[in-house]
């Protein structure tokens, strides 16, 4: 019998922006083939995560997705679901909210984030009281003088990598100290279980390092000529790829105009301080959409349109620290409604 280390990882209850928990569990297996059928249900005192009161805090953790430990001898890192005592998804739950059992829908997320000293709470490459040079010279940069926290960054692709989640990229984004690591899952659930466990291992690098991450839109003040994080979300489902109609896809588009507001309430925490309309931004009380436009609120691919209207398209109004879940669900919703 061998012992085995389970990381049970869950989002807490905190609103609007959630929070990773996680606690290990180890059991012994003969034959451990690490598989969902083989791990059991747990519970967690809900009444520490804004999930529960304190006479009634018992929270259920159903495992949903499990993979390979990169940093742990005989480790698995297991995806949960929130539940409440009788088996019904917990409020706190944006994966259960997600109507694709189909799993027609694929998502590309496009993850921006700041990578920030612990001790001068700056992003790296910031100097204390004061600023780098202006942004220009760090986005896909190379080199000592405008690139920082590449260590990191590569670990954090490798271990990935090793996990077995669908790791696409990795570069250096357009503020000193900005980095973003792109990821892509045929089925909405997927895609939002790998975010969140790619998530979780960036953030536990950070603990050797002395850096932690920071997933806040504009972290550096609304007014600072810098710019913001994002989770560009990439999306397609069977008509998108197939189509090959120009009206197909202004159909679809037309169709996310009259719940501008119902997306933006799940697309992020002060969205407002970086959907200003500069830095590659839409504003937010705006809608548009165009062809190869970083400016719209929804961009069409200039290969989509290569191909014949045959493929995706990418809504650049999610905000780095949004639950990849609950954007997805917005999506889908609002895809279906459309009149194609």
């Amino acid at each position: 019998m061998a012992k085995i280390k389970l990381e049970y990882l869950w989002l807490d209850g905190y609103f609007p922006t959630q929070n990773l928990r996680s606690k290990t569990k180890v059991e012994e297996h003969e034959d451990f083939k690490g598989t969902l059928e083989e791990l059991g249900n747990w519970s967690f005192d809900g009444s520490s995560t804004r999930q529960a009161e304190g006479g009634s805090s018992d929270c259920l953790l159903v495992p949903v997705a499990i993979y390979p430990d990169p940093d742990r001898k005989d480790g698995y890192l297991v995806m949960t679901e929130v539940m409440n005592a009788d088996g019904t998804p917990h409020v706190s739950n944006g994966r259960a909210t997600i109507d694709d059992e189909d799993d027609d829908f694929w998502f590309g997320f496009e993850q921006e984030y700041f990578i920030m000293d612990t001790e001068t709470q700056l992003p790296l490459g910031f100097p204390v009281g004061g600023y780098p040079a202006p942004q220009g010279m760090y986005y896909c940069s190379v080199g000592g003088k405008n690139t920082h926290g590449r260590h990191l960054v590569e670990e954090h692709a490798d271990q990935c990598i090793a996990a077995g989640l669908n790791f696409e990229g990795i570069n250096q984004e357009v503020a000193c100290g900005q980095w973003e690591f792109q990821l892509f899952a045929k089925g909405a659930k997927k895609a939002g279980d790998e975010i969140w466990v790619s998530r979780y291992l960036l953030q536990r690098l950070t603990e050797k390092y002395g850096y932690y991450i920071e997933y806040h839109p504009k972290p550096l003040g609304k007014d600072m000529d810098w710019n913001g994080s994002g989770m560009h979300a990439n999306f397609s489902n069977t008509t998108l790829r197939t189509c090959g109609s120009k009206e197909t896809y202004e159909k679809i588009c037309e169709a996310f105009r009259p719940v501008v507001d119902e997306h933006i309430a799940v697309y992020g925490e002060f969205n407002d301080q970086r959907l200003t309309g500069d830095h590659e931004t839409a504003a937010i009380t705006d809608f548009s959409y165009g062809v190869s436009d970083r400016g719209a609120s929804i961009r069409i691919p200039l290969i989509t349109v290569e191909k014949g209207y045959k493929g995706w398209l990418e809504d650049r109004r999610p905000a780095s620290n949004g639950d990849p879940y609950k954007i997805a669900a917005r999506i889908i919703k609002t895809v279906k409604s459309a009149d194609v």
